[in-house]
């Protein structure tokens, strides 16, 4: 309820007292009472000195702003992830190592590794930027929606004024056409009738009149009362204004908006888990190491010590994927590209694969799964019912009606304030969307030569008092006057006492009204809008008035009904969505058996069970926790009910995707995990609140955009794996060959540090394998079966504990190849060999590199064979190829084998290191059988 705040009325109140509340609540009150309380004449409206008073103490009528995020601030911030910051760190000791080598020699090159990993963080962080790094922009768009002028009287003189300067108490004036610059209470009202569906989601005008409420009354059922952002579908009306800016019911949703706070998704929660989990693994590894080295060795010497902290700190910043926040980064970005492709535009990139998690959509009805447009279902007539489902596109101008239907089409067309007007290919609606569903209905059948015969002469407006319209019109070559007529049901059957029946009237007996009372009631329940529509002939000049008795001895036509019927595609998409593991929801503020009829249409329900939003006030949290698991529609909710229902999913452990396009849906929007708007239809208001916007405004979309959020959070994880199973069997050829020295043929001389690897080499490597390949992954083609999985539970992190497995796996058999080659080039050891340390090293170093190359294609699935689609990845292939490509340079061109301490080998050497290399795609192979396997006989038990 709205109530009156004592500082409302005079100037001498304070600020605090503006804030106190009288208690009164003002729909209640009659309109002189009103303007006593708001202390106005009703008729002279404020003096120029009261409002400019009023104005000093409540301030403009503007939705607060607040002060944007400066751009070096948000640039900042894109650095505060942790693996962003260990990246940085890697960075700088990249760049020390360089300087050392450059202080001991001169002869080290370019710090290559310290300016790639350097590139990285700036590429992730720009792109970030750019796609996130956005201002509060949702309370801007709610601030533009107000209207810019306002009809107002001050001093008895009717003015025009900035909307801005409205103050409570401020008489205004609205007629068809406005929007409402501010709430206000009628004072008087005539045929007025509100368009309120992006603040309150009723898709029908509501009709607005002067009088009291008695009861409690929610947002949309204050008929007594206009909002601000609103519009003024037809009639006139006079209202004093009783809240500005904030305290709007628009300002109390931005309110909203201010106050929800930004969610983490579940990408973000997870990756920046992985980024501390591997910020503590490199710091035991590098001391570790250190201490392996140091024992092993027995290193005393201080240069000794110092090349043994370099070669720890190297290992430590190569066990880090530093390229992986880029790639991340990289296939988020290409998914978004082929979203745009399908219709949905990305707002922020981590929304992509935290759709793709989601386990609830919760849909707004209204223009999300509902074309939100009126359209005439059904004309009931004495001979029975006549279907118009298949012009509900205005397509079908084949459809044969009886002369009885077409009878009452025709008289709800001439009953008619609304004009339609050709717009490409399809009519744009100028009036009330229901009286534009009848004209759309008369011209689909074939109605439009009918109706060109006729001419208004009067008509009888619609009031909420009257609940009727009447039109008085004269028929081409006929003589007399043609009164036709539409309302509601029980009116207009009240005022009738025949019915046509063929071509014949017949007198209406009680059995007959009984039977149409009864055929409008199951219809209304099943969720359709009804009319009656009637007519009657009268003798030329005869008087057109209400009290002269126009509207009585009417002709009843018949029963017309009409919907906002759902979207052809929705029913697939939602069927699809329940495949995919997903539960829709429908959230709207419509009638409960309206969207009762939709989603059992759409098969979201088919119990009928719906829960109101009064239901949902009286509804402790814990009990609208078990509610929400049960019941999948929501009718008659507030912008504040869909809060509550979004918290109350993700109370259960639910990833909420919320779809919406009015202002009402905005706060829901912004709380969800994701938030998804209409383009077309949405207000500015939910597309600056969502992290995703459809272009064509198709529930069809956000299934489409599910499908692709899956494939890239899988093929996040395919890069994961392939890069932490790689930088994993770099790190245990390191510590293994240390600990194995003097057993693989590695005699360092007392006090020296020896290596199965330099320093350089190991950076090499990673700057080789996780670039290309690891980037090519991220693109890997979509899992046709992933639409048939269950969505990722909430808790479960981007490394499960079978990828765990799978990583230690095969960085143990990618360190056990390289060693073995390691031992078999040195002389002594395990395996006998006549190589020198450098030829040994550089055959470890390509075996390493041609070990990760095949790991690549392990990566590819945690249990799927690597020869399923082996070649749809074309640029896997190019990726190994410009890999093996670099690694050959490194072999052969000489000043890389300087800086790399390199050798070339011979056509067997590279045979021999690809054969061994080999192992780690024929073992990673064998352990995906036996997974597959044992997984098939526990599903067979």
């Amino acid at each position: 309820m709205v109530r009156i705040p004592s500082g409302q009325i005079g100037s001498g109140d304070g600020a605090d007292a503006a804030d106190r509340e009288t208690g009164r609540e003002i729909e209640r009150l009659p309109p002189g009472a009103v303007a006593a309380a708001l202390g106005v004449d009703a008729v002279s409206g404020l003096s120029r000195d009261e409002a400019r008073a009023r104005a000093g103490l409540w301030g403009p009528n503007a939705l607060r702003v607040r002060p944007p995020v400066l751009a070096w601030r948000r640039l900042l911030a894109q650095f505060a992830d942790p693996l962003v910051l260990l990246l940085v760190a890697a960075a700088a000791i990249s760049a020390g190592l360089w300087l050392r080598e450059a202080v001991a020699d001169g002869s080290a090159g370019p710090p290559f590794e310290a300016l790639a990993i350097l590139a990285i963080v700036v590429l992730n962080a720009a792109m970030g930027f750019i796609q996130e790094a956005r201002a509060e922009r949702a309370v801007a768009a709610l601030r533009r929606m107000s209207a810019a002028r306002a009809r107002v009287v001050r001093d008895g003189i009717r003015r025009e004024i900035p909307a801005t300067e409205l103050v409570p108490g401020d008489v205004i004036r609205i007629e068809e056409g406005d929007a409402i610059p501010a709430d206000a209470r009628l004072i008087e009202a005539s045929a007025l009738r509100a368009g309120e569906a992006t603040l309150t989601g009723e898709s029908v005008p509501v009709a607005k009149d002067a009088a009291l409420l008695a009861g409690e009354a929610s947002l949309g059922s204050r008929r007594n009362m206009v909002f601000s952002g609103t519009a003024i579908v037809s009639g006139r009306g006079v209202g004093i204004v009783t809240a500005t800016g904030m305290r709007t019911e628009l300002g109390r949703i931005a309110g909203m908006l201010e106050e929800t706070p930004e969610e983490t998704t579940p990408l973000q929660a997870a990756l920046a888990r992985l980024g501390r989990r591997l910020g503590l693994a490199v710091l035991v590894i590098a001391a570790a190491l250190a201490a392996t080295i140091v024992l092993v060795e027995e290193i005393c010497t201080l240069p000794a010590l110092l090349d043994t902290l370099i070669v720890a700190v190297a290992l430590a910043v190569a066990a880090v994927p530093e390229g992986l926040p880029a790639i991340v980064t990289a296939a988020l970005s290409l998914g978004v590209l082929r979203m745009a492709r399908r219709h949905a535009i990305v707002r922020r990139l981590a929304a992509v694969e935290t759709l793709g998690s989601a386990d609830v959509i919760a849909s707004d009805k209204t223009g999300t799964l509902t074309r939100n447009a009126m359209t005439v279902r059904v004309v009931v007539t004495a001979s029975g019912r006549c279907l118009l489902d298949g012009a509900l596109n205005g397509q079908d101008h084949d459809i044969r009606l009886s002369g009885e239907a077409e009878a009452a089409l025709l008289a709800g067309a001439l009953a008619n304030d609304a004009a339609l007007q050709e717009h490409e290919d399809h009519p744009i609606i100028h009036g009330d969307p229901t009286e534009g569903a009848l004209l759309i209905a008369a011209r689909t059948t074939g109605l439009d030569a009918a109706l060109g015969r006729f001419v208004r002469l009067d008509e009888i407006p619609f009031s909420s008092e009257r609940r009727r319209m009447s039109a008085v019109c004269r028929e081409a070559g006929r003589d007399g006057l043609l009164v036709a007529l539409k309302g509601a049901p029980d009116v207009v059957l009240a005022r009738c006492t025949r019915e046509r029946v063929g071509d014949q009237e017949r007198p209406l007996t009680p059995e007959r009204r009984e039977a149409i009372v009864a055929a409008n009631a199951g219809l209304a329940g099943s969720g359709l809008r009804m009319l009656g529509v009637a007519h009657r002939r009268m003798p030329e000049g005869s008087r057109i008035a209400p009290e002269d008795g126009v509207e009585q001895d009417l002709v009843f036509l018949g029963l017309i009904g009409m919907r906002d019927p759902p979207r052809s595609e929705a029913r697939e998409a939602v069927a699809r969505a329940r495949a995919a593991g997903i539960r829709s929801v429908m959230i709207t503020g419509d009638h409960p058996n309206t969207a009762a009829a939709v989603a059992a249409e759409l098969g979201i329900a088919a119990d009928g069970a719906v829960l109101t939003g009064d239901r949902i006030d009286a509804l402790a949290p814990e009990e609208l926790d078990e509610a929400v698991r049960r019941v999948s529609v929501f009718a008659r909710v507030a912008p504040a009910h869909k809060l509550r229902i979004v918290r109350g999913l993700q109370r259960n452990g639910l990833v909420v995707a919320m779809t919406g396009d009015g202002v009402n849906d905005a706060p829901a929007l912004k709380a969800a995990e994701i938030g998804i708007a209409m383009g077309v239809t949405g207000t500015d208001v939910s597309r600056e609140a969502a992290d995703i916007v459809l272009s064509d405004d198709n529930f069809a979309t956000i299934v489409a955009a599910v499908e692709e959020g899956r494939a890239i959070f899988s093929n996040i994880r395919k890069v994961l794996r392939y890069l932490l199973s790689s930088n994993l069997g770099e790190v245990m050829v390191m510590a293994l060959g240390i600990v194995l020295a003097p057993v693989l043929g590695l005699a360092p001389s007392p006090g020296e540090v020896v290596l199965p690897l330099l320093a350089t080499q190991i950076l090499w490597i990673n700057f080789v394998t996780d670039g290309a390949p690891a980037l090519a992954l991220a693109v890997d083609p979509a899992d046709p079966a992933a639409m048939a999985q269950a969505p990722r539970p909430r808790g479960e992190g981007v490394l499960t504990g079978a990828m765990g497995w799978s990583i230690a796996f095969v960085g143990l058999v990618t360190a056990s190849c390289s060693l073995f080659v390691l031992d078999s080039c040195l002389p002594g050891g395990l395996v006998e060999g006549t190589g020198s340390p450098a030829y040994a090293r550089t055959m470890t170093f390509t075996t390493l590199v041609l070990c990760q190359l095949f790991n690549v294609l392990n990566a590819r699935s945690g249990e799927v064979s690597a020869r399923d689609g082996l070649f749809r990845n074309r640029w896997l292939w190019a990726a190994i190829g410009v890999s093996l490509l670099l690694q050959a340079a490194v072999v052969y061109t000489p000043i890389l084998q300087q800086g790399f301490m390199t050798v070339s080998l011979s056509l067997g050497d590279w045979l021999f290191c690809a054969g061994v290399a080999s192992i780690v795609l024929i073992l990673e192979e064998l352990r995906k059988a036996v997974v597959r396997t044992w997984r098939a006989a526990a599903a067979a038990a």
